[in-house]
């Protein structure tokens, strides 16, 4: 799957998770507003509350998030190899043939989630043109309303502005429509004020109007701009918009108890009189989007019940630093579960191809410093390693001068010859034998070592159980003991040996290094780790000796390496199948998950 694919993708997980924090922050809010209504009525709670959202939104875009996530990935089939060398083959006679297509149902799978990721992200920038249009149209429409007053500019021209006094920066305009007064204006802040208010008792007036400066000393304009950018960002987000709607009945209930702060009983109630007596004024209010423009002053229906409770019974005074902590403390949590529990992305091998595994380890970790990456399954148990200890094998040979270059020597085929896999029946050369995990040629090269210098690499090397005496009773140790045979090791001896190898710890020539590093060398993976690896393809065997035709063990082992750093890993899995080639299953699976996993080190 393509790069630009998977970030779609991304995204789209992206948006499924911050709905799942929107219902848990609204969860914590309404607990709020019921059990802490001191906190509930704070603003920079509901303010809060949607950056919660928004910032699980944007971390969930982030690969580096997933070193903090619980759940398993969600897997995609295709490759995200960008340049691989050609295909490895079989590697034992167990599994001889070339690795199952599997691309019917894989791909068409593959096609239906990029085309609904696509779709979604098609969704959302129409979704967010349309909301920005509907901001935009609205603030457009309080500034025609403002455009048709008059704007109130000599004293005594208004009861209400009488006791109080306006910045010289604020307009004040008096309208001839069915509005509440309300202060609006992103950078230009205006107070529109209905003609109709004028025949309200003059404290009334003077305390609505108070009411409204109110918002602006509170810098009200610049919260509510943030809430309502929050929300036109996730549109598609309910939880975003009844969290900008109690942002907004939180700060009307601010300027209330800032403007009733000290009043006398008869006061609060003429004050709450002349809320009831607005909204009865304004039984078609001039539109909704007074309240998407970022316009204060609305007299809701729904919240003034709210409102003339607490002016005739002001709440009790705010709890403790606990009790804002307790919610902030909320807040985060949420936050930071909605990153241990986030869907993930990983490609892997179709479903045709990567059977189930009965065990698998991977095991990573850094070539400098020795420390454990990632460590996860039996990363200790011993199991033949197959066609991976070709490495071993070539740095033995380039070290004896066996082995001279790239290309040399080049042995033809001979009858008798270990002929499993029908690409080994032909002249090989180093490069070859690596590609195609040629038996005979890695035959033929521990065969010209001989015995005893066999033996001593293989010690100078600390490789696994260190046994290379091969099936009992049959001295074929030189030829076999690294196929389903009495040599074994574990993932994590494997791990252990390539970093010897990367930071050139064994008692070998330079050539040996270059040239084994040249013949691993796969490619680089599209965020731009260069990999070298091998594969290994076995069958476990028996109590009784006999392979075990009915399991495969599947081996990837390698380095990745960018920009001075590199990671040496090691993947092994023990397939309950046949089908196909092991080794390269699990080399294909492991490369279409390490770019995420490589990502998030």
């Amino acid at each position: 799957m393509a790069f630009s694919t998977l970030l779609i993708c991304r995204f789209l997980l992206a948006s499924l998770g911050c709905l799942a924090a929107g219902l848990a922050v609204w969860a914590l809010t309404a607990a709020c507003r019921r059990h802490l209504p001191q906190v509930a009525a704070q603003r920079s709670t509901w303010l809060l509350g949607q950056l919660t959202i928004i910032a699980t939104f944007l971390a969930l875009l982030l690969p580096h998030s997933e070193r903090l996530r619980l759940l398993p990935a969600i897997e995609l089939p295709e490759t995200m190899l960008a340049a691989p060398a050609a295909p490895d083959h079989a590697t034992t006679p167990a599994q001889g043939g070339a690795m199952a297509d599997g691309h019917g149902a894989a791909a068409d799978y593959r096609a239906w989630l990029s085309y609904g990721a696509q779709a979604w992200l098609s969704l959302y920038l129409l979704g967010l043109a349309y909301t920005t249009g509907r901001v935009l149209q609205s603030h457009r429409t309080l500034n025609g309303l403002a455009a048709t007053g008059e704007r109130l500019v000599l004293p005594g021209r208004h009861q209400g502005l009488d006791a109080v006094t306006p910045p010289p920066s604020l307009a004040v305009i008096e309208v001839d429509a069915p509005i509440s007064p309300m202060l609006f204006g992103w950078f230009r802040p205006r107070l529109l004020l209905p003609r109709h208010l004028r025949s309200f008792e003059p404290l009334q007036q003077q305390m609505i109007v108070e009411h409204e400066l109110t918002h602006l000393r509170r810098h009200d304009l610049q919260w509510m701009s943030a809430g309502i950018v929050l929300q036109t960002l996730l549109w598609f987000n309910p939880f975003m918009r009844l969290l900008r709607a109690n942002l907004a009945w939180a700060q009307e209930l601010g300027c209330d108890r800032d403007v009733l702060r000290n009043r006398p009983p008869a006061l609060r109630k003429a004050y709450a009189a002349a809320l009831v007596e607005q909204l009865r004024l304004q039984p078609h209010p001039v539109t909704q989007s007074a309240k998407t423009a970022l316009a204060f002053g609305g007299v809701s229906a729904r919240t003034l019940a709210t409102r003339i409770s607490l002016i005739r019974e002001p709440a009790a005074a705010p709890r403790g630093p606990w009790a804002r902590g307790a919610a902030v403390a909320g807040l985060a949590g949420v936050f930071a579960a909605s990153l241990a529990f986030q869907p993930a992305l990983a490609d892997r091998a179709p479903a045709q191809a990567a059977a189930p595994a009965t065990f698998s380890c991977t095991d990573m970790v850094d070539a400098a410093s020795g420390a454990q990456l990632l460590r996860d399954g039996h990363c200790d148990e011993r199991v033949t390693p197959a066609s991976t200890f070709n490495i071993a094998v070539s740095l033995m040979g380039y070290d004896s001068g066996i082995l001279r270059d790239a290309h040399s020597p080049n042995l033809p085929f001979k009858p008798g010859y270990a002929d499993w896999n029908p690409d080994w029946r032909a002249t090989t050369d180093p490069t070859s034998w690596i590609r195609n995990s040629t038996v005979w040629y890695a035959q033929q090269v521990t065969a010209s070592l001989g015995a005893q210098r066999f033996r001593q690499y293989v010690r100078a090397f600390g490789y696994g159980n260190l046994d290379v005496s091969g099936d009992p009773g049959k001295d074929n140790g030189l030829a076999m003991s690294w196929i389903a045979s009495s040599l074994k090791i574990s993932p994590a001896e494997q791990t252990a040996f390539l970093r010897k190898i990367v930071n050139r710890q064994l008692p070998l020539s330079a050539h040996a290094y270059d040239m084994t590093a040249r013949l691993t060398a796969l490619g680089a993976l599209p965020n731009g780790w260069q990999i070298h690896g091998k594969t290994g393809t076995a069958s476990p065997v028996l109590a009784d000796g006999s392979d075990d035709r009915r399991h495969s063990y599947g081996w990837f082992v390698g380095w990745a390496s960018k920009g001075g750093r590199t990671v040496v890993f090691s993947r092994l899995v023990l397939d309950d199948t046949q089908e196909s080639a092991a080794g390269p299953r699990t080399r294909d699976a492991f490369l279409r998950d390490l770019p995420a996993q490589l990502d998030a080190l």
